[in-house]
């Protein structure tokens, strides 16, 4: 998903289109997924205009931008629109604001369903940012929390979810549909942001330092 989404974007800027319309146009004979993503774009207030961002919307060091991505797991259809702050001199990226549209077909418990959204984003939202295994000839090099960190709560992003619920159907997938396009919505939205494309999760300072030098020197 990181990588078909990702992808996705890329092709959307290569032809100075807007993401959403891009997607919806190339979707628009499957019904759900063109749905889930004016349903994401609706509750997120999107604006349509071509990524990245124009400079003008950078404030000194830190950059703005947002990101969407739409997938299918378990027949569930979900869009995301993921909205960041990138410091510019340090790299770190912080996911200000997720918003979900989420079709699992009918709906059953909606509070439930919601709780289940809010865990995907922010377990999304974390490895997209931090979680990494590390390993060598010896073996895992992760071996606590200091060392493998994880989402603090004050990193917790806005999370907004709109339900489209389907009672025509049967009840299908709630549990984990929604964390799959979390991380390409953060990487298209750092795009958005920087112009740097990231092609390896998690988005670390580091990665996305050396993506800006990359972008950069390919403008230079």
């Amino acid at each position: 998903m990181f990588a078909s989404e990702s992808f996705m974007d890329e092709l959307a800027a290569s032809q100075g289109a807007d993401a959403v319309q891009f997607r919806m146009r190339y979707a628009s004979n499957n019904k759900r997924a063109t749905d889930a993503l004016a349903a994401v774009a609706k509750l997120a207030n999107w604006q349509a205009r071509p990524a990245p961002a124009p400079a003008s919307s950078s404030t000194g060091n830190i950059a703005t931008g947002r990101g969407v991505a739409v997938s299918a797991r378990s027949n569930s259809v979900v869009a995301v629109i993921a909205e960041v702050e990138v410091d510019k001199s340090s790299g770190e990226v912080t996911a200000r604001r997720v918003c979900v549209a989420h079709d699992c077909g009918l709906i059953i418990n909606p509070d439930g369903l919601k709780n289940q959204i809010e865990g995907n984003v922010i377990q999304g939202t974390s490895r997209a940012l931090l979680e990494e295994v590390l390993f060598d000839g010896s073996g895992i090099k992760n071996l606590d929390w200091a060392s493998y960190p994880i989402l603090r709560y004050e990193k917790i992003p806005q999370i907004e979810i709109t339900l489209i619920d389907r009672p025509e159907m049967p009840a299908l997938g709630g549990g984990e549909p929604s964390i799959g396009p979390v991380p390409a919505a953060i990487a298209n939205a750092i795009f958005d942001a920087t112009g740097a494309r990231l092609r390896e999760a998690p988005f670390t300072p580091q990665r996305v330092l050396a993506a800006m030098r990359v972008t950069t020197t390919q403008r230079a």
